[in-house]
């Protein structure tokens, strides 16, 4: 997979050289926030599989409602979103922001989660899992999805120590 996107400037370029760990749909009250929508798409990926072509980005840190740090990094010159970081979830991954995408609907979401703070004049697709809260890779993911992602906290771990 070769997606590409940036921001609404022009100034940062970036292009994903693997396919999506899981591509979510969050519906909480974080995300609601952060995008002034009623939800977020993001692909999970591997951070060695973004590789910022262009630009600089700027970041933040906050806490989300769990308490758990979210670092999200922006363009320095128009402050697009492009993608987080959850500090709680293991390994060296990121949730890049599907509409930065060049051709956002390159990917759809294979699983709505947070829908417990969804809008209630939305309409989910019956053909995609939902969650009201999160739900747990090792019973939804794919076993190369979950072999590419032990892999990645192995690594990670390893670079750590």
């Amino acid at each position: 997979m070769n997606l590409e996107g940036g921001c609404s400037c022009g100034s940062v370029r970036y292009a994903l050289t693997e396919k999506p760990l899981i591509v979510h749909a969050c519906h909480c009250r974080d995300c609601q926030r952060l995008t002034g929508s009623s939800f977020i798409t993001n692909i999970w990926i591997e951070r060695e599989h973004v590789q910022l072509q262009s630009g600089s980005l700027s970041s933040f840190r906050r806490t989300t409602d769990s308490g758990n740090p979210h670092e999200l990094f922006f363009c320095a010159a128009c402050a697009t979103h492009i993608w987080g970081k959850y500090h709680a979830s293991p390994g060296d991954t990121l949730f890049v922001r599907v509409g930065t995408l060049d051709d956002p609907t390159a990917v759809r979401p294979d699983v709505h989660i947070f829908t417990r703070s969804k809008v209630p004049w939305l309409s989910l697709p019956t053909d995609v899992p939902s969650f009201e809260v999160f739900y747990d890779p090792r019973q939804f993911w794919s076993p190369d999805t979950r072999a590419r992602f032990r892999a990645n906290i192995e690594k990670h771990a390893s670079q750590q120590a």
